[in-house]
Order: structure tokens, then C-alpha cells, then sequence
């Protein structure tokens, strides 16, 4: 159970003007346990617990009457996924002094594929190390130097060259610090390995760098990959990619007769260039079974009174990992606080907004398919969205709410100092007496690990911020480390949602703000979608 705050302290923060009470902790509440139970058996993307959830979120936002915000007057926009799932096991060799052992998927490797085939074949592979495998030419930064890479198996270290640096070290500061940027994300090293040709690409683990163990990774390993349907997969995605633990790397480094920790610290500097692991060469072997299907996100709208084709957009994903990897005796990931908690507060914001006046700009409620497969259904609406994204004020996505009374007066902001989103946050998380800070686990690449990324891409400025994890208090500590993405993350009959509800007031508040405003938050100076939102600025009068 949660460690809780006084209750006369809660009583006493509500109780004061600035901090009225409108969201509802017991409805709150209540949508988390149907949401979280096991009747939806974890939320898998195209399962049966896809249908109820989806019957579920539309069913309320039916009972609230809101308009449909999908397109052709929809609750719902199909999104094209393309799915992959293991079908037996696996065979992963390598092949050194005439010598073959043999590495264990689970506990040493993960491998998988997004390419839309049966079997993945790659025999006695050379294994070549692309440092942490960036390219970036805005930083002066290339890892590759031209190598040729086709057909081999690169090995590649998690997070950005600057992370952990000292002050005073050359690379410090050069990919911001521990502030994890989208080069550092095993996403952008997946595709980047495709773009270079390789045959496969595995992220070297760390915990520090990675953000979570091994076991977070191995847990959720065997539940089916999804991607969105590409025209040319083979260009766009290696034939196997997946992670690799620290000691088996580093083993494979002793095989060549190399320092791992030395080319580590090479990797640091931007002379690095790919180096062979000579004599070293790597098979994978593994059948899985390939299909696309279609899954849904969720989209209802209040439109504006006075300006209906200008959006405030919020968004929660609600899928979690449906039954995976047995813990005990159970397999069923309910995803209680990731991310039954982020729907439970999208439809209680609904409610809200529908309770309240008319907004000036239109208003939609988005909850996302395939989140925890990498942001899917928040990349298939960037890619197909049904209201402008020139004229999406803003994109307030909620990714977890903990349970209990305990109200965090530090509220953290995934990507502080990157958006004007966050003077808007701040103006009323100052009325609630709440401070805003940063990220205190900028390592972990938070801003780049929710649905607000794709449409930030795009342009839409997005607001998120996580009020429970500062990661100074035990109760996010605790979640972190014994209950995320594990089948641990359920519902139970002590639960409370007081502090959520607090967290959703003051979503509510900025959203209306937003909404009743003539105003355009933009990004700042130097972030890396300026550029992508400035393009577009013609269209916002």
C-alpha cells in the first residue's frame, strides 16, 4: 500500500479556493478497476480485451453525449498496424576461434523482427561495433564514417555519447547532458541501423542508461511487436533487432581481443568510427508468425463555440500487455496505473468539459491504441490525423496517475524548457501552491516514451507532466521498481484516486485556459521541432 499523507492535510488542501475540488476521485476510481480487471486481460492489442476497452471508452463517451471526433462521424479511427509475434524458439550462436556457443534468448539476448515474414534467417554475421549508433549532422556527430554496413550485426550502446559524462569531459553537454534525446532512444537506433543496412542491431543494456532493468525488457518480450504498415519494410527495418545483456557484449568484445571499457570511451568522441570484432561472426534463427490488423484509437469532441476548427487535444493510450511472460502464476499485465489511470482521466475530463460551458476552440478527448508497442496509434493520427495538427493548440497527453492521498507539491515536466506549455502549466500549479521541475530522471528519455511525440514531431506543442514520479518519494520508487510493466501493476480494493483528482482539476484547468484563449503556444528557442511548427504559422491567425 502507498504511504498516504495526513488525511486532515488533504481535507485542508481541498478545502482552500485555489485547490476546488472538481474532478471526482470515486469515479475516478471506479473506471480504473473495470478498466485495470482481469475480465480485460491486460488491454492487448488485438485481443478480446481490445473490444471491451474500446466498447468500454466509447460507451462512455457516449453517456456523456460528446460528438464523435473520428473521422466520417466515428468514435473511432481504425489504425493499420502490422503484427509479429515468436513462434517457437530461438537459435542465437556466435562464432569465434573456431569455437560456437550458443546465447540464451530471455536471460542473455532479445531478438525480434517488424518485417512482415515467417522466419528470420542470418548466418555467421560479422559483428561490428557503431558506438552508440547516431548520426546526427546538427551536432557534428556521426558514428558510421561511411562503413560499410550491409549484412552485419552492429552492436550499439544505449542513451547518448554525453551520458554520465563528466563536467569538464569534451562530449559533456553535447546531446544535452543525461537528458536522454531521441538519438538515444532504441527506437531512432533501430531505424537508424536499417538506414545503414545492417542485417541486425542489438542496444547493449545498462540499467543507467537504459532507465530499467533487464528484467522490464525480458518481462514484456513475449508479447506480440507491432508497427505501422510500411510501403518498404526491408528498407525501413532490419531483418532482427533486440537487446543485449552488458556481460554477453562484453564477452563478445574479449573474443576479438578488445577493451570494452576502452571502446566505450572512444565511442565518446566524435572520431569514433565502427570497429570489427575480427574473427567474431553471429547466427539468429527464429520463426514467428507475420499478419496486420487493425486497431483502434478512441476520439470524441466538444466543438468550439466561437473558434470550432482550432483543437485542444488531450491524450491517454489505453493499451497495456495483455498476457505475456508469467510472473508466478500470473500473466495477465493490467496495467492498473500504465495506463487505466491516463484513460480513467481523459473521461473524467470529458465529463468536465461537458459539464461546463461551451469551450471557445473545440476540444478532443483521444485514447490511443498501441502506446507500449511504440506510440502507434499516436504515430498512425500524425500520420493521419483527423483535425489539423497547424491548428492543434496544444497536445496534453496524461501517461500514469498514482494512486492515494498523498498530493506531490513538485509536479515534473517531461521536456522542461522546451515549450511555452509549460508557462501555462505553471500559472496554475502556482494557484494549487505546486512547483513545476524537470525531469529527475532525464536518462530515461521520458519526453520521447509517450503519445505526445509523434504529433510533437509533426509540430503540436505538448505538455506533459507527471505529477506522482518525482522520483524522490517512495511510492513512485516503489511503483518503479516492483510494479511497472509487470503483472504486479493492478487494481486493488484500498485504492484512492484523491491526488489523481487533483492532478486532473489542474489538467482541466490549463486545457480550458487553452481553450478560452486566443493564444498559440509555441516551442523555444532551439527545440528540436521549432522548425516543423513554424512552417505552418501562416495558417494560425
Amino acid at each position: 500500500m502507498i504511504q498516504l499523507r495526513p488525511l486532515l492535510f488533504v481535507a485542508l488542501f481541498l478545502a482552500s479556493p485555489a485547490h476546488a475540488q472538481q474532478a471526482d476521485p470515486a469515479r475516478l476510481n471506479d473506471h480504473v478497476r473495470v478498466l485495470a480487471s482481469d475480465e480485460f486481460e491486460g488491454r492487448g492489442v488485438a485481443t478480446p480485451g481490445e473490444q471491451k476497452t474500446v466498447d468500454y471508452i466509447v460507451g462512455q463517451f457516449q453517456a456523456l453525449g460528446l460528438e464523435p471526433g473520428g473521422p466520417d462521424g466515428q468514435l473511432v479511427q481504425a489504425a493499420q498496424l502490422g503484427r509479429t509475434r515468436q513462434n517457437g524458439p530461438a537459435t542465437i550462436t556466435v562464432s569465434s576461434g573456431g569455437q560456437t556457443r550458443t546465447l540464451e534468448r530471455g536471460p542473455q539476448v532479445l531478438v525480434s523482427s517488424d518485417r512482415p515474414v515467417d522466419h528470420i534467417t542470418i548466418t555467421n554475421a560479422p559483428v561490428v561495433f557503431a558506438g552508440y549508433g547516431v548520426d546526427a549532422p546538427e551536432r557534428n556527430w556521426d558514428d558510421f564514417k561511411g562503413a560499410d554496413l550491409k549484412g552485419k550485426v552492429l552492436l550499439v550502446l544505449v542513451n547518448d555519447p554525453d551520458f554520465g559524462a563528466a563536467e569538464g569531459h569534451p562530449v559533456a553537454g553535447r546531446f544535452d547532458g543525461n537528458a536522454m534525446t531521441f538519438y538515444g532512444r532504441w527506437t531512432y537506433k533501430f531505424q537508424e541501423a536499417a538506414r545503414q543496412g545492417a542485417a541486425a542491431v542489438l542496444v547493449i543494456h545498462d540499467t543507467a542508461g537504459a532507465g530499467y532493468g533487464w528484467s522490464v525488457l525480458e518481462g514484456s518480450s513475449t508479447a506480440p511487436k507491432f508497427d505501422i504498415v510500411r510501403a518498404n519494410p526491408e528498407a525501413e527495418r532490419v531483418a532482427a533487432q533486440g537487446w543485449i545483456q552488458g556481460s554477453a557484449a562484453e564477452q563478445l568484445f574479449a573474443d576479438a581481443g578488445l577493451d570494452y571499457a576502452a571502446l566505450r570511451e572512444a565511442a565518446r568522441t566524435p572520431e569514433f568510427a565502427p570497429i570489427t570484432l575480427d574473427g567474431v561472426t553471429m547466427s539468429i534463427d527464429f520463426g514467428q508468425t507475420a499478419d496486420r490488423i487493425e486497431s483502434r484509437n478512441v476520439l470524441a469532441r466538444i466543438p468550439g463555440a466561437g473558434h470550432p476548427n482550432e483543437t485542444v487535444l488531450y491524450g491517454a493510450h489505453w493499451d497495456a500487455y495483455g498476457r505475456a511472460t508469467p510472473v508466478g502464476d500470473d500473466d495477465i499485465y493490467n496495467g492498473a496505473v500504465d495506463n487505466a489511470t491516463g484513460v480513467a482521466g481523459l473521461i473524467e475530463l470529458a465529463r468536465l468539459f461537458k459539464a461546463g460551458a461551451p469551450p471557445d476552440r473545440s476540444v478532443v478527448f483521444a485514447a490511443w491504441t498501441a502506446e507500449e508497442a511504440g506510440l502507434l496509434g499516436a504515430e498512425y493520427y500524425a500520420a493521419n490525423p483527423v483535425w489539423p495538427l497547424e491548428t492543434t493548440v496544444a497536445n496534453i497527453n496524461m501517461d500514469s496517475f498514482l494512486p492515494g492521498t498523498e498530493v506531490s507539491p513538485q509536479i515534473v515536466v517531461m521536456g522542461a524548457g522546451k515549450s511555452q506549455t509549460d508557462t501555462w502549466l505553471e500559472r496554475r500549479a502556482t494557484e494549487q501552491g505546486r512547483t513545476l521541475i524537470p525531469d529527475p530522471a532525464p536518462q530515461a528519455g521520458g519526453f520521447y516514451r509517450s503519445d505526445h511525440f509523434p504529433l510533437a514531431k509533426k509540430g503540436v506543442p505538448a505538455l506533459f507532466g507527471a505529477a506522482g514520479f518525482t522520483g524522490h518519494n517512495a511510492a513512485s520508487r516503489d511503483y518503479v521498481a516492483n510494479r511497472y510493466h509487470k503483472p504486479s501493476d493492478e487494481w486493488t480494493s484500498d485504492w484512492v484516486m484523491d491526488a489523481a483528482a487533483i492532478d486532473v482539476d489542474l489538467l482541466y484547468a490549463v486545457g480550458r485556459d487553452l481553450a478560452d484563449s486566443r493564444e498559440w503556444p509555441e516551442w523555444n528557442a532551439g527545440a528540436e521541432f521549432e522548425a516543423a511548427r513554424r512552417a505552418s504559422a501562416g495558417v494560425r491567425r
